[in-house]
C-alpha cells in the first residue's frame, strides 16, 4: 500500500510526462508564440495573493521532461506548463494550510531528509550535482521543495490521525465479501540483483558490458561461497529492490505467464527446482541473478487467521480512509483558496497564438523515437480510492521478466550471459519493494 503522503498529496511530482503533453493549454503573458519561451519573472499564478514564478513552472517541466523539452513544440510546452502549474498550486495550497496547522519542518528536518534521498538514490554527489545543475535545481529551491513536501505529509499525518481502528465485525465483513481475493494462487517468492551495463546512476559501480560481466560473476562467487543472499544484494544490486534485499515479492504463475518466458516459469514451478536455488536470466540488457525463495505448488485460500492476513486488511481499511479524507480536505482547501492562474487566463484570451509546429530535427535525427507523446492521458487525481486492492494477499506489482536463465555456478558471459535465448519483454517494470 502507498501512503497517501506519497501518493495524493505530494503534487510537486504529480504529472507524469505522458499526461503532460497529453493535457491542452497555453502559456502567460510572456510566452513566445514560435519558440515557446517564457520569462522566468512572469508571475504564472497566485495562491491567496502569493506567486508562483514562471521559474518555478519551467524547472518543474524540465525535470519530468527529461531534458527532451527543447523537442516540444510551443504548444506542447503550454501544456505542460499548465499541468505542472495546476500541481504546484495545489502543493502551495496545501503548505499554506500546514504553516496555519504548525506543521512546517525544521532546518534541520530538511537536511536529514535531503541526505536521506541522496543516499537511497544511489547516486554520486557529483552525479547529483549534475543532474540539479542540467535540470536548473539549486540547492535553495530544492530545499524548498522538501519543505514543501515533508510540511504536507506532517499535515496529512495530523489530519488522518483521528483515524480509529476498525472493529473485528467490519474486518470479518471485508473479508466475508472478499473471500476471492484471499486465495493465494500457484507461483514463486523472488528476490534478485540487478547488474546494469549502462550507467544508470541507480547505485551502480558499472556502465559497460565488461564491467557487468566482471561484477555479475564476482556477485556469483560471493553467493557460492556462502554469503547471503539479500546482504550482497544490498551492497551490489544496481536497482530500488536493494533496499528490500532485493525482494521482488510473490509472483503467481498466472502473473509470471505474462511477461515471464515459458522455460524460465516451467524452471521456477518444477518439483525439481529447489527453494533456495539461484539461477541468472539476462533482461532489458540487464543481468539478474533470481533466487527462489518460495514456492506454492497450489492455489491455497487464506483465512482472517492466517499470518499477516487480519493485520492487512486492517491496514488496507485504515489507509482508504486516510486517503479518503486527505483528499477531501485537499478539496476543501482548493475550494477556499483564492486562485489566480494566469497561464490558463492567457490561453481564454490568446487560443490561436501557440504553434503546433516542433523543432525540426538535427541532422542525422530524423529517424529518432519522437520524444514528445501527444496521446492524452489523465492527470493524477486526489481520488484514487481502492477499498479492496490492498487486502489482496495475491497482489503483486508487475516486476521485471527474465528473459533466460542459467544456474548460478555458471559464469555470466557476454555472448551466454544467462544460458538459453535472449528472449526479452518489452519493458521493465520491476517495482522497488
Amino acid at each position: 500500500m502507498q501512503m497517501l503522503k506519497n501518493k495524493v498529496l505530494l503534487t510537486a511530482s504529480l504529472a507524469v510526462f505522458a499526461a503532460l503533453l497529453g493535457a491542452c493549454g497555453g502559456g502567460g503573458t510572456a510566452v513566445n508564440s514560435t519558440t515557446g519561451a517564457v520569462d522566468p519573472n512572469e508571475t504564472a499564478a497566485t495562491v491567496n495573493g502569493k506567486p508562483i514564478k514562471m521559474e518555478d513552472v519551467e524547472r518543474a517541466v524540465k525535470q519530468q521532461a527529461q531534458g527532451q523539452e527543447s523537442k516540444m513544440s510551443p504548444l506542447e510546452l503550454a501544456g505542460a506548463r499548465l499541468q505542472v502549474l495546476q500541481s504546484l498550486i495545489q502543493q502551495e495550497v496545501m503548505f499554506q494550510k500546514a504553516e496555519k496547522e504548525g506543521t512546517v519542518p525544521s532546518e534541520d528536518e530538511i537536511t536529514v531528509e535531503i541526505n536521506k534521498q541522496k543516499t537511497q538514490s544511489g547516486k554520486s554527489a557529483d552525479q547529483i550535482d549534475r543532474e540539479m545543475k542540467e535540470s536548473g535545481m539549486t540547492e535553495a529551491a530544492l530545499r524548498d521543495s522538501v519543505k514543501k513536501a515533508l510540511a504536507t505529509q506532517k499535515l496529512v499525518d495530523k489530519i488522518t490521525g483521528k483515524i480509529e481502528p476498525p472493529k473485528d465485525s467490519e474486518i470479518e465483513a471485508f473479508y466475508n465479501g472478499n473471500k476471492d481475493a484471499f486465495v493465494k494462487k500457484r507461483g514463486v517468492k523472488l528476490a534478485a540483483i540487478v547488474i546494469d551495463p549502462s550507467n544508470s546512476g541507480e547505485g551502480d559501480a558499472t556502465t559497460d558490458e565488461q564491467s557487468a560481466i566482471i561484477k555479475g560473476n564476482e556477485v556469483i562467487k560471493k553467493l557460492q561461497a556462502g554469503q547471503d543472499f539479500a546482504s550482497v544484494a544490498r551492497e551490489s544490486s544496481e536497482d530500488q529492490s536493494r533496499f528490500q534485499g532485493g525482494d521482488l515479492g510473490y509472483i503467481s504463475e498466472e502473473e509470471m505467464r505474462q511477461t515471464f518466458p515459458a522455460q524460465l516459469v516451467a524452471t521456477l514451478m518444477s518439483p525439481d527446482t529447489q527453494v533456495g536455488k539461484v539461477l541468472t536470466a539476462p533482461m532489458m540488457g540487464k543481468y539478474y541473478i533470481l533466487k527462489l525463495q518460495d514456492r506454492s505448488d497450489k492455489d491455497e485460500a487464506v483465512t482472517l487467521e492466517s499470518p499477516g492476513v487480519r493485520q492487512q486488511v486492517t491496514d488496507s481499511l485504515v489507509e482508504n480512509r486516510k486517503q479518503l479524507l486527505s483528499a477531501s480536505y485537499q478539496a476543501i482547501a482548493m475550494n477556499e483558496a483564492k486562485i489566480e492562474n494566469f497561464l490558463a487566463k492567457n490561453v481564454v484570451e490568446h487560443p490561436n497564438e501557440l504553434s503546433g509546429a516542433r523543432p525540426a530535427p538535427a541532422p542525422g535525427t530524423e529517424n529518432s523515437n519522437s520524444t514528445a507523446n501527444t496521446t492524452s492521458a489523465p492527470a493524477a487525481t486526489p481520488s484514487n480510492v481502492n477499498t479492496a486492492a490492498a487486502a489482496n494477499t495475491n497482489a503483486a506489482a508487475n516486476r521485471s521478466a527474465a528473459a533466460n536463465h542459467a544456474p548460478a555456478n555458471r559464469p555470466i558471459t557476454a555472448a551466454n550471459p544467462g544460458s538459453t535465448n535472449a528472449t526479452r519483454p518489452a519493458a521493465n517494470t520491476s517495482p522497488a519493494r
